[in-house]
C-alpha cells in the first residue's frame, strides 16, 4: 500500500454544512487507510485572499510588480510568514486535496486569493530547467505531486453535463486543473463532484460519504487527467499545437493527450 502526505484546503465558511461533513468523512478515510494529512480550513484561518505589498516586505515608494516581487522575496525567504507556512505544507504533501462549493462558476474568492498569494513566482511557476526552457503545464517544482478537486454544485447533474446549460463540469473546473495544477507541474486526478448538493437529503449522505471514501482510497493509484506537456513535443516555439497534431480542431480538448472523459460521474454512481 503507498502512503501519501495529504495537504487538505478547505474553503467552505460552514463547519456545520455537507462539505464541512465530507471533509470530516474524507479525512477519516485518509487516518484509516494510514495516510498523514494536514489541513488548511482557510476560513477558520481567517486567511487572507488580498496579495499586496505587506507579503513580501515591499518598499511602498515604490512601484509594485507582483511577479518580480514575489519572486525576490521568494528567492530571500522574506515572503509574510502565513504564505510560507503554506509552501512548507505544499512541500510536504505528496497530494493536494482541494474542496469547495462552486459559486458563480468557480471558487470562493478565499481560496483563490490562497492560491493568488501562496502559489508565487519562484514557487510554483517561473522555473526554469537546465536548458533554459520554462518548466509549466507538466513540469516545474510541483511535479510529481497530485491534485483533485472535491466539489459541491448546487445544480443536478444533468445541467452539467455536455449539453447542459451550465456547461461541462470538465470545462468548468478547465482553468484550475489545466492553468494552475497542471500549469504548476503537478498530474491533476479527475474530480469528485456532488451535485445537487443544496438538496442532499439525510438518508441519502451515507451513500455520498462511502462515495467520497471510495475515491480517496485510490488516490495513489488513479489515472490522471491526459493533458499535453508543454515541452513535450505536441507545441510549437509559439506554444500553439503544431498544424499535425489534430489537424482543424480547436477547444479546450485539444489539450488533452487522448480522448478523456472530462465529465466526472455523480457521487451517486460511483
Amino acid at each position: 500500500m503507498v502512503v501519501m502526505n495529504v495537504l487538505w484546503i478547505f474553503a467552505h465558511p460552514e463547519q456545520r454544512s455537507l462539505s464541512g461533513a465530507l471533509r470530516d468523512e474524507g479525512l477519516r478515510a485518509l487516518r484509516e487507510a494510514g495516510h498523514d494529512h494536514r489541513l488548511s480550513d482557510l476560513y477558520a484561518m481567517r486567511w487572507n485572499p488580498v496579495v499586496d505589498g505587506a507579503d513580501f516586505r515591499h518598499d511602498a515608494s515604490e512601484r509594485l510588480v507582483v511577479g518580480a516581487a514575489s519572486r525576490r522575496a521568494y528567492d530571500a525567504g522574506t515572503l509574510s510568514e502565513d504564505i510560507r507556512a503554506e509552501q512548507e505544507k505544499i512541500a510536504w504533501a505528496d497530494a493536494l486535496i482541494v474542496q469547495f462549493p462552486l459559486w458563480w462558476y468557480g471558487m470562493p474568492a478565499i481560496l483563490k486569493g490562497w492560491f493568488d498569494r501562496v502559489f508565487v513566482k519562484g514557487f510554483a511557476y517561473g522555473v526554469t530547467g537546465p536548458d533554459g526552457r520554462t518548466l509549466r503545464y507538466g513540469d516545474g517544482k510541483l511535479a510529481g505531486k497530485r491534485a483533485m478537486v472535491i466539489l459541491t454544485a448546487g445544480a443536478p447533474e444533468d445541467t452539467m453535463g455536455p449539453r447542459g446549460v451550465n456547461g461541462d463540469i470538465g470545462d468548468l473546473l478547465f482553468p484550475l486543473h489545466h492553468g494552475t495544477f497542471w500549469y504548476s507541474g503537478m498530474s491533476v486526478l479527475p474530480p469528485h463532484v456532488v451535485y445537487g448538493a443544496d438538496r442532499v437529503p439525510d438518508e441519502v449522505y451515507d451513500a455520498h460519504a462511502a462515495a467520497l471514501r471510495k475515491r480517496l482510497a485510490t488516490l495513489p493509484t488513479e489515472e490522471p487527467i491526459p493533458f499535453r506537456r508543454q515541452n513535450g513535443g505536441d507545441y510549437d516555439e509559439r506554444l500553439v499545437l503544431r498544424p499535425d497534431v489534430l489537424p482543424g480542431r480547436t477547444g479546450l480538448s485539444v489539450h488533452y493527450a487522448r480522448p478523456h472523459a472530462q465529465r466526472p460521474q455523480g457521487a451517486l454512481s460511483d
